[in-house]
């Protein structure tokens, strides 16, 4: 029982009392014993049938004690037709008051059953739209995948012949050795995506990652020394920070390449020209979660993870934008300079090493894209 309920209660039995004395003192006034009907709807107010019963039939007993006092002669029988008509009236009152609170009772349970049908309602009708939205962009990106086999047929050809005139280059007595590393760096990234484009060919699902423990800076750096060039023709700095004694990560070269490229052209279009990136690396304890889905594909990994951070100080997203980033065909490059693929791949090739992709963006101070990967600590062999 609530307080409130209390207080009616001991409201409606006061006036019960009250009354009660009235009686006493003033038999012969039967006007008194209509306020019976007082505690009567007060105690309606609870719904409780076998409360008002007991309500009612106290109040009627206590109407009809107004009988035992002395009355004057020849009105006993007056007396008794007027009490009856007052137990009449508590009865037909508390009839009433039951039903009225009984139907009000009815609405608002009707009320409380029609919200939570709307709330189901609205919760299926947003599970629908999710489920449209998802069925839509498998659609496109089937339409996609149709699109990429076919372009990567046409360019597979061309390609072929480049990397042929390339290795020839590469022979050439003349070279220094400084166009010597610029051939090799041309000669790997265009083998690179030969085998992209093989994958692609080769299978309607791109080529599943085949991580192996490896060195942090042997994911890092081929991806950096490949953009170096195009920041310092946009005079942006970038800054690699791999601390020496980092755990070994779960990686697949290729494929952490291709996202680490996405990642840094991305930090590239969104920097001014004199603003400056970095890549940081850096280890910590693994969550339990983090653990429980890196041990699923990582063998022998150690409860520690390996965070590799892309830090811009370029413009920024909102918050909004922030938190879409990551779905398929979303981009907030011009129409033609990208394709809101970018991220949503990299996310699945993370994924797919049991990590994780982030981002956090600040309008006017940057954005941060972590990528989280399983490590295993490096336990240097003994010394037989």
């Amino acid at each position: 029982m609530t307080p409130r309920d209390r207080v009616v209660l001991t409201i409606a039995a006061a006036c019960f009392l009250i009354i009660l004395i009235i009686e006493e003192f003033a038999p012969a006034n039967v006007v008194g014993a209509y306020g019976y009907v007082l505690p009567i709807l007060l105690v309606a107010t609870f719904r409780n049938r076998t409360l008002m019963l007991v309500t009612v039939l106290a109040c009627v007993v206590a109407t009809y004690s107004g009988l035992l006092q002395p009355t004057k002669p020849g009105r006993f029988q007056a007396a008794v037709i007027n009490r009856s008509v007052v137990a009449g009236v508590l009865l037909l009152v508390a009839y009433l008051g039951m039903s009225w609170e009984e139907r009000k009772a009815r609405e608002a349970e009707a009320r409380a059953a029609l919200a939570r049908e709307t709330e189901n309602l609205l919760k299926a009708n947003a599970q629908l739209v999710e489920a449209k939205d998802r069925l839509n962009r498998s659609e496109r990106l089937a339409a996609v995948g149709q699109l990429v086999a076919s372009v990567a047929h046409e360019v597979g050809t061309p390609l072929h012949s480049i990397a042929w005139h390339v290795q020839a280059l590469a022979e050439e007595p003349s070279l220094t050795p400084e166009m010597k590393k610029q051939v090799t760096i041309i000669d790997e990234q265009l083998t690179r995506v030969v085998r992209i484009i093989q994958d692609l060919l080769s299978s309607t699902r791109p080529r599943q990652p085949e991580p192996q423990w490896l060195p942090v800076a042997k994911v890092i750096s081929p991806a950096a020394v490949l953009m170096e060039p195009a920041f310092h023709a946009k005079e942006i700095s970038l800054a690699v920070e791999i601390p020496e004694d980092l755990p070994l990560v779960w990686a697949d070269v290729e494929k952490m390449h291709q996202v680490l490229v996405n990642v840094l052209a991305n930090a590239l279009a969104a920097t001014p020209p004199h603003g400056m990136v970095k890549i940081a690396a850096q280890s910590r304890e693994a969550s339990p979660d983090e653990l429980e889905r890196g041990r699923r594909l990582a063998n022998a990994m150690s409860p520690v993870v390996v965070s590799i951070a892309v830090q811009d100080t370029g413009c920024g997203m909102p918050e909004a934008d922030a938190q879409k980033a990551f779905e398929p065909f979303f981009t907030t490059k011009a129409v033609g300079k990208g394709t809101g693929l970018g991220l949503f791949l990299s996310r699945e090739t993370v994924a797919a090493h049991g990590g994780d992709l982030s981002l956090v963006s600040e309008i006017g101070h940057g954005t941060t894209v972590t990528m989280t990967l399983p490590g295993r600590q490096n336990v240097p062999a003994q010394a037989v």
